[in-house]
C-alpha cells in the first residue's frame, strides 16, 4: 500500500488557486476545474518554476551557496540549513534545516516540485498540441528530473511517485523504491525534455535542451557513466551556444545575469514582484548573519595570484573603494559585526551596488545551479576517467583556467590520469566555491569520509571537528515521513 504525503497536495492547491472556484464537495478536487485552455498551461507552468523559489524561511534548499556549508569550503555561524550541527553533532531524522521534517526541507520542497510535475504531464495534453505540448512536457519532464536528481543524490532511496495527486489515494503508503529506478525516470525524464525542448541559448529562466543535457551529464557523472558523460557533454561543447563570461564575477548578480553567455540553467528571481523573502545579502554579508564564511582550508587551496580567490571572499583590511567591501566608512575587521576570526566572509552572489546591507532588502540574484565551466569541467573529468588525460581534457581545464579575467596559466603537460584527476578536483573546488556543488562532488568522489570526518573548520579552534560517518553518504528520511507511514517507509540505515 501506500500513504502519499500531504505536501503532495501542494500541486493540486497550487493549480486550483490560480482561478477563484466553487468547488463541490469541498474535500474534493479535480482536474476538471481547471485544463480548460492554453492559458491554464501557461499558469500550471510557472507553477512548476515556482516550486524553486525560496520558501517563506531565511534560506532555501535551492539555494545553491547554502548547500556549501555542509562542506568544508565554508561555515554557517547561524546553523543555517542545519549544516553546522549536522557536520559538528552529525545527522539525524529530526535535525532542522534541510535534512529536517519541517516545510522547508529538501525532502518536502522537492516533492512538492514533484507532484505539480506529475499533475501538469497527466494534464497539459488536454489543452496543448504539437510542438507547443511537447516543449512544456519537456520542461516539466526536467523539472521533475532536477528534484528527483536531488533526492536520489541526498537520501538515496526514497519513494518514487508519478501519479497525478488529483487521482491518487491519500489514506494508501508509499514506501522507499530502490535508486536505480529514481535514475531510471531521471533519466527517462531528461531524454524526453532533450527532445521536446527548443536548442537555444538560455534567457528567459526556462529550461532549454542544453539545461536538461547538462543536467544529464551530471547524473551520468554520478552513476560513473563516463564514457556516455564525456559524449553528451561534448555534444553540449561542439553546439557551440554558450560561451564562458568574461565577467566571471557577474554569473552571480543582475543584471549580468541575464547577459551572461554561461548561464544554462538558475532559478529566476525579479524584485520586486519576485524578490528573495528574505535578502540572501543579508544573510551572506550583513551585520549579525555573515553566514557563508570561507574557511581556511578553502582559501589555502587557490593557486598563487588566482583572481577567483578576491572575487569569492573578502579579506581582512578590504575597503569600500578598492575591494568592495560593502559597508561605507569601515574597513573589514575580522571579529567585527559577526566576521567570526579564522574564516573569511562570502563576496560571491554579492551585488556590488548594494551598499549597507539590512534585512528587507529586496534582492533578486538568481539562484546558479547549471554553467557552462562545468560541463567543460565535467567533460574533462569524464574524459579524463574514459581514456586518461589526453589534449581533450587539458583543453577543456585550460580554456576555464585562462578565462578573461581569471587568466590562470596552463596545466603542465604530462600529467597521467590520477595527477589529472586531482587537477580536476582542484579546478572545480576554486571554479564553483560557493556554488553548492563542493558537497556532492566530495560524496560522488568517494572521498567524503576522508575530507570532511575529523575537519577542522577553524584553525584559531582546532579542538572543534566535524564529523562524517559512513552513513551520511545518504541523509535519514524525514522521521515525520517514517512515522506516517509506519511500516512500510523504512528508515536508511544506521538511523
Amino acid at each position: 500500500m501506500k500513504r502519499y504525503s500531504p505536501y503532495i497536495l501542494f500541486a493540486a492547491l497550487f493549480f486550483s488557486a490560480c482561478k477563484k472556484l466553487d468547488v463541490t464537495p469541498p474535500d474534493k478536487l479535480s482536474s476538471g476545474i481547471f485544463w480548460k485552455s492554453p492559458a491554464d498551461a501557461d499558469l500550471a507552468l510557472t507553477g512548476l518554476y515556482g516550486t524553486l523559489l525560496t520558501t517563506s524561511g531565511q534560506i532555501s534548499a535551492y539555494g545553491p551557496m547554502w548547500w556549501e556549508n555542509f562542506s568544508d569550503n565554508s561555515y554557517t555561524q547561524n546553523n543555517q540549513g542545519g549544516a553546522q550541527q549536522a557536520l559538528i553533532a552529525g545527522l539525524t531524522s529530526t535535525l532542522g534545516g534541510f535534512p529536517t521534517s519541517n516545510d522547508e526541507s529538501l525532502y518536502v520542497t522537492s516533492y512538492k516540485g514533484i507532484a505539480a510535475a506529475n499533475s501538469f504531464l497527466a494534464n497539459v495534453n488536454k489543452v496543448l498540441e504539437g510542438d507547443k505540448l511537447n516543449q512544456y512536457k519537456g520542461e516539466a519532464s526536467f523539472l521533475r528530473a532536477f528534484h528527483y536528481f536531488m533526492l536520489a543524490q541526498t537520501y538515496g532511496n526514497v519513494p518514487l511517485i508519478t501519479e497525478d495527486p488529483l487521482t491518487i489515494d491519500f489514506k494508501n503508503k508509499v514506501s522507499k523504491s530502490p535508486r536505480t529506478e529514481i535514475l531510471k525516470l531521471i533519466n527517462s525524464d531528461l531524454d524526453a525534455a532533450i527532445a521536446g525542448l527548443p536548442d537555444v541559448k538560455y534567457t528567459n529562466g526556462h529550461a532549454v535542451k542544453a539545461s536538461a543535457q547538462g543536467l544529464k551529464v551530471r547524473v551520468l557523472l554520478f552513476e560513473k557513466k563516463f564514457t556516455e558523460a564525456a559524449a553528451l557533454a561534448k555534444a553540449i561543447i561542439d553546439g557551440g551556444l554558450f560561451s564562458l563570461n568574461s565577467n566571471y564575477a557577474g554569473n552571480f548578480y543582475k543584471p549580468d545575469q541575464r547577459s551572461s553567455p554561461e548561464i544554462m540553467f538558475s532559478v529566476q528571481f525579479q524584485a520586486p514582484a519576485a524578490a528573495h523573502s528574505f535578502s540572501i545579502t543579508t544573510a551572506i554579508i550583513g551585520s549579525g548573519y555573515k553566514d557563508l564564511q570561507g574557511t581556511q582550508n578553502m582559501i589555502d587551496e587557490y593557486e598563487p595570484n588566482d583572481p577567483r580567490k578576491a572575487m569569492s571572499f573578502f579579506f581582512p583590511g578590504d575597503t569600500p573603494a578598492d575591494n568592495g567591501w560593502p559597508f561605507s566608512g569601515t574597513v573589514g575587521t575580522p571579529g567585527v559585526n559577526n566576521w567570526t576570526k579564522g574564516f573569511y566572509p562570502a563576496k560571491k552572489w554579492l551585488d556590488p551596488k548594494i551598499t549597507d546591507p539590512q534585512p528587507g532588502l529586496l534582492d533578486d540574484q538568481d539562484y546558479v545551479w547549471l554553467r557552462y565551466a562545468d560541463v567543460k569541467l565535467m567533460y574533462a573529468e569524464a574524459q579524463n576517467e574514459a581514456v586518461g588525460a589526453d589534449a581533450s581534457v587539458y583543453q577543456q581545464v585550460n580554456e576555464v583556467r585562462a578565462r578573461p579575467g581569471v587568466t590562470m596559466p596552463a596545466l603542465p603537460a604530462g600529467l597521467n590520469q590520477d595527477e589529472m584527476r586531482e587537477r580536476i578536483r582542484h579546478e572545480r573546488r576554486v571554479e564553483f566555491v560557493l556554488e553548492g556543488l563542493r558537497y556532492f562532488d566530495l560524496r560522488r568522489w568517494g572521498i567524503a569520509q576522508q575530507k570532511l570526518n575529523g575537519f577542522v573548520q577553524n584553525p584559531l579552534t582546532p579542538n572543534v571537528k566535524t564529523v562524517y560517518r559512513p552513513e551520511f553518504e545518504y541523509w535519514p528520511l524525514p522521521q515525520i515521513e517514517i512515522d506516517r507511514n509506519k511500516p512500510v517507509l523504512i528508515q536508511n540505515d544506521n538511523y
